[in-house]
C-alpha cells in the first residue's frame, strides 16, 4: 500500500536541538495524517514545554515568515499546541486531517505570544542543522 503524498520540508529542524521535542515526522501515516486539533496550554505548563512551543514558533517563523504553507511533515502534536492561535487556517475549507492543508502565522498574536523571537533576542541552535541524517523515505 502506497503511503499518502507528504510534502518534506527540506531544512525545516526536525526538533528542538538537545531535547526529544519532535517537530517534524519521517514519513507519512499509512492511516493518514493526524489531525491537527487545538490544544490549551495552561500557565502551569513544564518550562521545557513552553520552551518547546516557542522554539517550535520561532522555526516556523524563520522558515515560513507570513507566508502560507503546507502542512506537509510538520508534527501534529506540536502544530496543535499553536493551532488556533499563532497558527491558523489559511484556506477554507480547512481538513485538519490533510497533510495538504494550507496554514499562515498571525503574526499580531505570535509576537504577543512571543515576543522574544520577533525581537531576535533567542537563539535556538537552528543554525547548519540537518534531518540528523534521516533518510528520504
Amino acid at each position: 500500500m502506497a503511503l499518502p503524498y507528504m510534502t518534506k520540508h527540506r531544512g525545516f529542524p526536525g526538533r528542538l536541538p538537545g531535547t526529544d521535542f519532535q517537530f517534524t515526522v519521517r514519513r507519512a501515516n499509512k492511516k493518514g495524517a493526524t489531525a491537527i486539533t487545538r490544544r490549551e496550554r495552561y500557565a502551569d505548563r513544564r518550562p521545557a514545554d513552553k520552551r518547546a512551543d516557542m522554539g517550535f514558533m520561532a522555526a516556523l517563523w524563520d522558515y515560513f515568515g507570513e507566508e502560507p504553507f503546507e502542512r506537509g511533515n510538520l508534527d501534529a502534536g506540536r502544530l496543535s499546541w499553536l493551532f488556533g492561535r499563532e497558527v491558523v487556517p489559511a484556506e477554507d475549507p480547512f481538513d485538519p486531517a490533510s497533510y495538504e492543508a494550507m496554514l499562515r502565522i498571525d503574526r499580531r498574536v505570535a509576537e504577543a505570544s512571543f515576543p522574544d523571537i520577533f525581537g531576535g533576542d533567542t537563539d535556538f541552535g537552528f543554525d547548519g542543522f540537518d534531518d540528523d541524517g534521516w533518510d528520504d523515505e
